[in-house]
């Protein structure tokens, strides 16, 4: 069964949408860069990689599923911080926007009663909790130790543990 228009056209934009989260988070990386933070940057780094991997594995559905994907122009990040604390509220306030967006393209398969979709999609769904619930503690954690230099120093060397761990298979 070949994918409906609005399929396509909803996981298309979604490509574009997981591009964009990079693109963000890369910009998050260099502010804690800038400040020093390498650890704070190494987690955003490794969420650059993370969203290009969800991009790629949107990309390979549709390929596979005989729909060609159109690349559209990635907007510029616009956002500046004046503290710390204010890249995680951003980071969270994101993963909620994608959440939803992913709620949606279910609800587009849902409604085409294409359920490979729906399938492909619950891989989806249960990792943006997961990166709703990181953004949360990321937040908790800057609150209780990020005001302190030796908090905000152990908190930063915890973050430079952090490693990238590649997307091995098509979520599905």
């Amino acid at each position: 069964m070949a994918l409906s228009d609005k399929v396509t056209s909803v996981l298309n934009e979604q490509i574009n949408k997981e591009l964009y989260s990079a693109y963000l988070y890369l910009t998050f990386a260099d502010y804690y860069e800038d400040r020093g933070l390498k650890g704070f940057a190494n987690w955003y780094m490794i969420q650059v990689q993370e969203e290009r991997d969800h991009a790629l594995a949107l990309r390979r559905y549709l390929l596979d599923n005989d729909f060609t994907p159109k690349m559209a122009a990635i907007a510029e990040p616009d956002l500046t911080f004046d503290n710390d604390l204010a890249p995680l509220e951003a980071g969270l306030e994101h993963e909620e926007y994608i959440t939803a967006s992913i709620h949606h393209c279910y609800e587009v398969a849902q409604g085409e009663k294409d359920i490979r979709t729906m399938q492909m999609l619950d891989w989806y769904v249960k990792e943006q909790g997961e990166e709703e619930t990181n953004a949360r503690d990321n937040i908790t954690n800057m609150k209780l130790f990020g005001s302190d230099p030796k908090g905000l120093f152990d908190l930063d060397r915890e973050y430079q543990t952090r490693t990238y761990v590649a997307l091995t298979a098509l979520p599905m």
